[in-house]
């Protein structure tokens, strides 16, 4: 059973979120505010976290910060303000996912078991590594190495990066991403999303992120993987 960690200070969005995913079969713990929540990350972390970015004592953006300094536990952020400037930070700083409120409790359930099936590590039909003059992707172990060096990426990043490099040379567009990667839609979800997410990978795997030798941009199209 995964365990989800809701992290909100509004009861009744706690208490609806934890009844839709205990009702799929998810052990759920609960947390009122920031401290709460790093303690119960402490003492037992779970699978996947839901977190508000707009908490009393310590905030969300804070403890996203906390979690990627020691874990790649997939992060959903939960926030009451659209301004594309709060999504872009979450994301920069290693978000999964954000849902903005009032959200649909159904929809958000759909998001944490997708996100928890791409990182659930399963072993049929995976392909074996993909490797590409020094860059090497593990779907099986989801570890990226680059010139023999592991490269930290968060599950999502690492969809991103492992999506693009299953179809070398091929031009796909942010919508076409937030499709296959996200299962989202541009409707629903902010293309920049996807953009924010390419530029963190490029940090991590490009030496001069700014002229990029693995991930280019094609330009008003959208962007592919060079082998």
């Amino acid at each position: 059973m995964t365990k989800v960690l809701v992290v909100d200070d509004e009861p009744t969005v706690r208490e609806v979120v934890a009844g839709y995913l205990r009702r799929d079969g998810h052990d759920v713990a609960e947390a009122a505010d920031g401290h709460r929540a790093l303690e119960l990350l402490d003492e037992d972390p779970p699978d996947l976290v839901v977190l508000d970015m707009m908490l009393p004592g310590v905030n969300g953006l804070d403890i996203l910060r906390r979690v990627r300094a020691v874990s790649s536990i997939p992060v959903i952020m939960l926030t009451a303000r659209a301004e594309e400037s709060d999504r872009v930070s979450g994301l920069e700083l290693g978000a999964d996912d954000y849902v903005v409120k009032p959200f649909s409790p159904r929809e958000l359930a759909a998001r944490v078991n997708g996100v928890l099936r791409r990182t659930a590590g399963r072993t049929d039909d995976v392909p074996a590594t993909l490797s590409f003059d020094g860059l090497e992707i593990d779907p099986l172990s989801r570890d990226v190495t680059l010139d023999g060096t592991v490269i930290d990426m968060t599950p999502k990043e690492f969809d991103v990066l492992l999506f693009l490099a299953r179809s070398p040379r091929q031009v796909f567009s942010r919508a076409q991403l937030l499709e296959s990667v996200w299962q989202s839609s541009p409707e629903w979800q902010d293309p920049a999303t996807v953009t924010v997410h390419v530029r963190r990978i490029r940090n991590k795997i490009e030496s001069d992120p700014e002229h990029p030798r693995w991930i280019t941009t094609v330009w008003g199209v959208g962007y592919r993987f060079e082998s």
